[in-house]
């Protein structure tokens, strides 16, 4: 599955773009000169490349947690814990995908001020990150439950793109 390496494409294609429009705007400056959209379009692409960015840890595994009471355990036990854990990570991940989605489809009439375009389009971050994730949540869970330590499924995840 490519879906792991189109979400980091996006996320460094977006990030270097934010970079490139913020440094030529900051010159711009110095000639008493402004790009106004730009400011407005690097605010929507933080918003994108946030979500995409959680969703790209959560492919990884590399979310914040406390680790310490699954450390304690072994084998089976372990191994029930974290689909115990994956398994409220996507109820979290879907509640956000469905009223994430909600969200933004109540925002199609409202505007961006400067580009003029649905605010919607910013919305939409939300569940598409959040629907991502819960994509590479759900792999990792049926990893789990095929028996496969947290080695195995980062190996797994990170070599087939999921």
């Amino acid at each position: 599955m490519a879906l792991g390496w189109v979400v980091d494409w996006a996320v460094v294609l977006m990030g270097g773009f934010m970079v490139a429009l913020v440094f030529t705007n900051v010159v711009l400056h110095a000639f008493q000169r402004d790009i106004a959209w730009t400011t407005e379009l690097c605010e929507l692409m933080m918003v994108w490349v946030t979500f995409l960015g959680a969703a790209a840890a959560a492919r990884r595994g590399a979310h914040m947690a406390i680790t310490e009471i699954v450390d304690l355990t072994r084998g089976r036990g372990r191994l029930a814990l974290e689909a115990t854990i994956q398994l409220g990570v996507t109820v979290v991940l879907a509640l956000l995908t469905v009223y994430g989605w909600s969200l933004a489809n109540s925002m199609w009439g409202t505007l961006l001020t400067v580009l003029d375009w649905p605010m919607a389009v910013q919305y939409l971050a939300l569940p598409v990150g959040s629907a991502l994730a819960l994509v590479f949540t759900v792999w990792d869970l049926a990893l789990i439950l095929r028996g496969r330590s947290r080695a195995e499924r980062m190996d797994a995840s990170i070599s087939s793109g999921a």
